[in-house]
């Protein structure tokens, strides 16, 4: 990367568009903010981990047999992330 783009990079401010209504406060709207970085992370782990891109078939049937057992396999393991008694996975 050139030192143009870097400085171009830093100069650049961050803008958020919202359809809240004006009065919501400032902790609501981080607060929504950052759900999609948890979205992301859901999708991430759903396609690495749980092979949510691994389906190969022809059929529509099929594919939507595999990604409702791999979502509910990824809310299985948020449930035990979430979960404080669970035993930790060796």
């Amino acid at each position: 990367m050139s030192k143009r783009f870097d400085r171009w990079m830093h100069s650049v401010e961050l803008r958020w568009l919202s359809t809240l209504p004006a009065r919501a406060s400032l902790k609501t709207l981080v607060r929504l903010g950052k759900i999609r970085w948890r979205i992301e992370h859901d999708y991430r782990e759903l396609k690495t981990g749980l092979g949510v891109g691994h389906f190969e078939g022809r059929s529509f049937v099929g594919w939507h047999r595999h990604v409702t057992l791999t979502v509910l396999a990824q809310a299985f393991c948020t449930l035990l992330r979430l979960d404080p008694q669970a035993d930790v996975p060796v």
